[in-house]
């Protein structure tokens, strides 16, 4: 059975105060025990984070990685230093990552494989443009994205990987794909992922969905057969936001 996952990606917010301060709200709510809650803090806050949750069941996850072990590479943050911060979860190939950073399929192809080599577990996000949507050729570049990045993995890495999919269009716009659409796309990359594998490999993948959940319309798109739970961005700053969309999962 896919386990079902909500994930708040805090960006590029929060000091120490404000973030202990919204895992202290976080943390007096009751989540349903078949759902897996992650927090994504900024790189500084990892260590700090992950202490703080360590005797709890909330996991914490980093919102990059670099392919280097080590290296003249100045701001980034390598495989050692986040599992040196009790993290073993990383986002890789998110949409603000890919547009103001310029990841390319390429890099992130090496950050897969030393995410995988590292035993590091991957939130892998693939999601289309405005315009590949009106144009109708938002299936091919979702798919193409998976085959430069993810379809070089074998089986066995699989175990390590979530697919995250997040329309550009709807992140951070306010607005967001109907609950039919999420579901067609979904459904869409896990045939993709069975025609390139197996069945049983494709229905074990939970592929989360990003763009604009809220608590208003979480229930409708996790709801649909084919999406497995939510990579939540602005409103996982809100601890009652995050909460009630992690209990409509």
């Amino acid at each position: 059975m896919r386990q079902k996952i909500v994930a708040g990606n805090w960006k590029m917010n929060n000091t120490n105060t404000e973030s202990e301060l919204l895992l202290k709200d976080l943390l007096s709510y009751n989540f349903p025990s078949d759902v897996r809650v992650i927090v994504s803090p900024p790189y500084t806050q990892l260590g700090f984070i992950s202490e703080k949750l360590k005797n709890f069941n909330i996991g914490v996850a980093s919102q990059n990685m670099h392919y280097a072990s080590n290296g003249a590479y100045t701001g980034e943050i390598s495989a050692s230093m986040i599992k040196n911060s009790g993290v073993f979860i990383t986002i890789l190939g998110h949409s603000e990552r890919r547009t103001y950073f310029n990841e390319t399929d390429d890099s992130l192809k090496e950050k897969v494989n030393k995410a995988i080599k590292e035993n590091i577990e991957i939130i892998f996000c693939v999601g289309e443009e405005l315009n590949d949507r009106k144009s109708e050729n938002h299936f091919e570049f979702v798919k193409s994205q998976l085959e430069k990045t993810l379809f070089i993995q074998p089986v066995a890495s699989w175990k390590k990987i979530i697919i995250a999919y997040e329309p550009i269009w709807a992140i951070g716009t306010g607005e967001t794909a109907s609950p039919d659409q999420v579901q067609e796309m979904h459904s869409y990359i896990r045939k993709t992922i069975s025609e390139k594998y197996n069945k049983s490999l494709a229905n074990s993948v939970s592929i989360i969905y990003g763009g604009s959940v809220k608590p208003s319309n979480a229930n409708d798109i996790f709801a649909q057969p084919d999406v497995d739970g939510g990579l939540i961005g602005g409103a996982s700053l809100n601890s009652y936001d995050f909460a009630a969309i992690v209990n409509a999962s």
